[in-house]
């Protein structure tokens, strides 16, 4: 790959800054739309957001999702999606553009793919011409929006998720509200209650607590707090979870908070418990965490009550926590 000389790079940003400003300009004209307007003459309603309330349209036709881990909650509540982020954690096998779960909503409405890379393509989203846009959550799309809040809410108004909020169904009852469907989130949550109460009486869960471990590319032994995501979808079923994050002494967390690293020293006192399930988020996979002498003798290991989930459970949206439930029910029944 070649790269501009620093003698052009000057004119090079000045070109990409003008873009920019015709992009934004564009869209405001297209559309007459921005954080403080929500649409020209349209009913608004007023949402929560990382950034504070924001106005929104009170029925939004054309939605530009930032985060591909929020896109899923969109297309399951049927709202209308003009172009989103395509980034899913343990997602590599995209169904044309899109991942599996919601390729084909994503089809059929017409969806536009937003381009990846390090930095968030502003043009791009301009160019999907949106009333309504939403991003934050987890990951490295959440910090991008962030980056670019100004230049986003100048395009239309703009909703954050707050990294903060980890649980698949607040995550949810955000996007609903910013989109206007809550009634269909309500739906959604009732059908996955159902679905838990299912699983739970089917399923025979092991004796003893349990922990959840992750395994990085890195290959530093990393675990997951029992308040995270995947704890909490386990705890629904009747999992007893171990308070490793206490074992740990209270260490620095991660990313949105739902991860923290030990030692490999510190690793035999917080990974004791009797059952782990192990989560490969770009690392070794369980076959290999067992002939490692740092995992071969923890207890769960030696006692062979270690199980292998997708890295799609770490941090489940709808789609992926139904099929984490059905996961478990296939694994403890």
């Amino acid at each position: 790959m070649t790269f501009p000389s620093m003698k052009r790079r000057p004119r090079a940003v000045q070109l990409t800054s003008l873009c920019l400003a015709a992009a934004i300009v564009l869209s405001g004209c297209t559309q007459g739309k921005s954080e403080g307007s929500a649409g020209s003459g349209d009913e608004k309603r007023t949402v929560k957001s990382a950034k504070g309330d924001i106005q929104v349209p009170k029925e939004p036709k054309r939605i530009v999702v930032l985060t591909g881990g929020l896109a899923g909650y969109a297309f399951r509540l049927e709202a209308p999606v003009a172009a989103t982020d395509t980034r899913v954690l343990g997602v590599t096998d995209l169904k044309g553009e899109f991942p599996p779960s919601w390729a084909d909503p994503a089809t059929k409405q017409g969806t536009k793919a937003l381009p990846g890379g390090e930095e968030l393509s502003v043009e791009a989203v301009a160019a999907a011409k949106p009333d309504l846009i939403i991003g934050g959550g987890q990951g490295i799309s959440a910090v991008q929006a962030d980056k670019r809040y100004d230049d986003l809410k100048a395009i239309a108004p703009t909703v954050l998720v707050p990294t903060s909020v980890t649980d698949w169904k607040e995550q949810l009852r955000m996007v609903a509200d910013a989109a206007g469907r809550t009634k269909k989130a309500d739906e959604l949550i009732e059908a996955y209650t159902k679905r838990v109460a299912e699983v739970k009486a089917k399923i025979k869960v092991p004796e003893g607590k349990t922990a959840v471990m992750l395994s990085l590319q890195t290959k530093e032994p990393s675990l997951v707090p029992s308040t995270a995501a995947l704890p909490s979808l386990l705890k629904e079923v009747g999992f007893d979870m171990d308070d490793v994050y206490e074992k740990a002494d209270k260490p620095k967390l991660y990313g949105s908070g739902d991860s923290f690293n030990v030692s490999k020293e510190l690793l035999p006192k917080v990974a004791d418990a009797p059952n782990t399930f192990v989560i490969p988020v770009g690392g070794p996979k369980l076959a290999e965490l067992q002939a490692d002498p740092v995992y071969s003798q923890l207890p769960s290991f030696t006692g062979k009550k270690v199980n292998e989930f997708p890295a799609t459970s770490y941090r489940p949206d709808y789609d992926s926590a139904l099929q984490t439930l059905d996961l478990l029910e296939k694994t403890f029944s």
